[in-house]
This record gives structure tokens, C-alpha cells and sequence, in this order.
């Protein structure tokens, strides 16, 4: 490849991502057979790709499989903060695929890269956020004329595409491939929360023991954060919208609230929730002195940045991920990561177990969507059962896990209505 094929930000750091990234493919098992069935049968053969994802050990697995069933694959960061750097290196310089993505590369920067993944004129996309499928609708529509289809990853990219979607704005089928239980159930609620509470600590080193930490929202991210906090003796207030999620939150044992009462008594504060100033300006104008603010959803406005530069005094960097800013009263409110998802900008992101499912679902639904999309309409679609189901399956051998099955007996009673007492 030419300088022009990519741009990552050291080539010699390829080797540590190499041993990195088998590091991974360790604990994801699962994508390991999908790769040598796609080797053997190369369903992807031909087919361009652009990959909008963080780019981690993990992604680079999924990657590594995708280029083996024939794909001819481009990545992109799907965050400015995201890109694990080595691994970028090691996926140009070992695999030769293209890849756009420096950690800590700025909003110019990143939008280059984001039309720099469109120019290779894909076939599919594979988003984490909906970031490329938003900028071709918007800036590149002379791309639709090629496009078979998409996958998310995402809970945030998901609300974008059914919002487009709903006002008939999306010109290409999506499937949704976070709403499938191999990957919610687990990667939103185990990886979000181990990841979330790693880069919090890596950030700041602090005890989570003892201190009052403010969820927002209880989808399954937030579960999984509010859960493993409440493992590690933090005292978890919850807040919520929604009366079913508050009242679940409430029945597994956490205060809930309105987030202006809890933005007086928290000491840290997270957000997953998908939507836009969760914590505003009225709330950080109450929060006490040293407080944490932390996001762990995909885009960092569900913090207002803005009006929190607005009301500082004073802004320095204390340690590598926080940035202090001191108000008038002189509080000092303490935000992580630049407000971007802590769990990447501050660690190394979910850990590769839960990815193995996550990322095998995005490679058989770009199987899926090469085959059907041009049966399918422009909506967005749930990842097929059977899909589910094979994974989960493929997951509990790789695991040594076995499970019982109907006999004919149970199967005949349960499709049966005139069986009583």
C-alpha cells in the first residue's frame, strides 16, 4: 500500500499490536470459527466494506475475519479518542488493510478519515454510531447508487437509524446488530459496566468504595455500570425516564431519583443513555467540590461541555484523562476522557470474551445482508433468530458449556393446546 492507503499514527508500533491482538483472539473463539468457515467459503468475496469501529485487539479480530471471507475491507475510527494506535499499525502493516485513525485525532481529522473510508465506494457499511451512514445520506449521496446495506453496533447509532428511518430519509437496509441478545444482554451489560469502572479507576485512581455514583439511565449499559459499581461497595443512585426501568432499578436494590436531586450528592457521575445533556448546566451548578463526570455513552454531548467551559474559571489537565474546572465559588468538577466514552478514552474498552459474541454478529449479518439486502426494504432490521441462537450456541461449546434438549414428548405438549390439568 501507498501513504495515501492509510493513516495511523506509527507504523513501528504494528509489532506490540500484533501481540496484542492474538492476545484477544484468545478469548473470542467464537469469531475464530466463523473466520475458518469464511476462509473455506468465502461469502464476503469481492464485496467492499467500509468499518466505522473503534478500532481495538478486538475490532481487529473482526477485521482479520471479515478480509478471510473475501471482503475487501477499509477501517475507520468511529471516536477521535478510541484508537488503540498499535493495533492500527499492526492491521496495515501485517493484514495490509487500509486503516484512518490516530488516537486523539481532532474533529477535522476524523471527518477526513470518516470520507476517506467512503472514497473505497463501499457495498456494506458496518457502523458504531452511524457515522458513515449519516455522512453519506447527508454528503455522499452519489455512494447510495451502490449500496446493498448496512450493520450497527450501537444502542446511539440504532436511535439515529430508526429516527431516519421513521421520517423515510433511509435509502438502504441496517441490521441492528445491538439489539440482538448475544449482544445486549452481555456486551452492554457485562462489558459496559467492567469497562466503564476500568477506565474511571485508570483515570483517576480513585476508591469506588463508599462513594455515592450517580447512573444515568437503566438500559443495559447503565445495568451492567450501576451492577458491577455496586460490586466494588459504591453506593448507587440511579435516574431514570422511564417508569418500568425506574421501578426495575429500584426492586435490584438502588436509590432512585431525579438527577437534580442526585447531582448534589454524588461523587461520580455516569452517563449511557444515548441522548443529549444528561447532565446540564443546572446540575453542575449543584454538584459538590471534587465531583466526577464521566460518559460511557457513544457521543460525548450527552455532557454539556459547553456550558460547563462556560462556567469555569479556571481549566487545567491533572492527570492524563481528567481535566479539572474550577467554578467562581471555586468548586472543582472534574470531567474524564474530554466527556467521550471513558471506557475507551481512558482503558482499553470491553473486554475481548464479550466482543467474541458482539463482533460475530457483525460478520454473519454482513453475511446475511450481502445475500438478502436487495430483498429487504429501507428499514432497519433485528438480527435474524437463528443467528442469535448460533452464536449463543457456539459460545456455550467454545466455553465447554452443555444444555439439555426438548424430547419429542416436551416438544408435542408444548405445541399442543388440549393437554390440561
Amino acid at each position: 500500500m501507498s501513504t495515501h492507503d492509510y493513516d495511523v499514527k506509527e507504523l513501528a508500533l504494528a509489532d506490540k499490536g500484533r501481540d496484542r491482538i492474538e492476545w484477544a483472539a484468545q478469548e473470542m473463539p467464537v469469531t475464530r470459527l466463523i473466520r475458518e468457515r469464511f476462509e473455506r467459503e468465502m461469502p464476503l468475496a469481492g464485496v467492499r466494506l467500509s468499518a466505522c469501529l473503534h478500532v481495538t485487539t478486538e475490532t481487529a479480530n473482526l477485521v482479520k475475519t471479515l478480509a478471510a471471507g473475501g471482503a475487501d475491507v477499509v477501517l475507520c475510527a468511529s471516536n477521535p479518542l478510541s484508537t488503540q494506535d498499535d493495533v492500527a499499525a499492526s492491521l496495515v502493516v501485517h493484514e495490509e488493510i487500509p486503516v484512518y485513525a490516530i488516537k486523539g485525532e481532532d474533529d477535522d481529522t476524523y471527518y477526513r478519515h470518516l470520507h476517506a473510508a467512503l472514497d473505497h465506494k463501499p457495498q456494506i457499511t458496518m457502523d458504531d454510531g452511524a457515522d458513515l451512514v449519516s455522512t453519506i445520506h447527508q454528503d455522499r449521496t452519489e455512494l447510495l447508487g451502490n449500496m446493498v446495506g448496512g450493520t450497527e453496533e450501537t444502542t446511539t447509532g440504532i436511535i439515529r437509524l430508526r429516527a431516519m428511518a421513521a421520517d423515510g430519509a433511509l435509502r438502504f437496509p441496517v441490521v441492528a446488530v445491538n439489539d440482538a441478545m448475544t449482544k445486549h444482554l452481555f456486551d452492554n451489560r457485562y462489558g459496559t459496566g467492567q469497562s466503564t469502572l476500568d477506565g474511571i479507576i485508570r483515570a483517576t485512581n480513585v476508591l469506588l468504595a463508599g462513594k455515592v455514583m450517580v447512573v444515568a439511565g437503566y438500559g443495559w449499559c447503565s445495568r451492567g455500570i450501576a451492577m458491577r459499581a455496586n460490586g466494588m461497595g459504591a453506593n448507587v443512585v440511579v435516574t431514570e425516564v422511564d417508569p418500568l426501568k425506574a421501578l426495575e432499578a429500584h426492586m435490584d436494590g438502588f436509590r432512585v431519583m431525579p438527577m437534580m436531586e442526585a447531582a448534589s450528592i454524588g461523587d461520580i457521575f455516569v452517563s449511557a443513555t444515548g441522548d443529549i445533556h444528561i447532565f446540564d448546566k443546572h446540575h453542575m451548578e449543584v454538584m459538590k467540590d471534587g465531583a466526577i463526570i464521566a460518559n460511557s455513552g457513544h457521543f460525548n454531548v450527552e455532557i454539556n461541555i459547553p456550558a460547563l467551559e462556560a462556567m469555569a474559571v479556571k481549566v487545567r489537565r491533572v492527570r492524563e484523562f481528567v481535566d479539572q474546572y474550577t467554578m467562581a465559588d471555586g468548586r472543582r468538577l472534574h470531567l474524564l476522557g474530554e466527556g467521550r466514552l471513558v471506557n475507551l478514552a481512558a482503558a482499553e474498552g470491553h473486554p475481548a470474551a464479550v466482543m467474541d459474541m458482539s463482533f460475530a454478529n457483525q460478520a454473519l449479518s454482513a453475511e446475511y445482508m450481502l445475500r438478502e439486502g436487495k430483498n429487504l426494504e429501507r428499514k432497519v432490521y433485528a438480527v435474524p433468530a437463528d443467528i442469535d441462537a448460533a452464536i449463543a450456541r457456539l459460545k456455550l461449546e467454545a466455553m465447554g458449556i452443555s444444555i439439555d434438549t426438548l424430547t419429542a414428548e416436551q416438544e408435542e405438549y408444548l405445541a399442543s393446546w388440549k393437554t390440561g390439568t
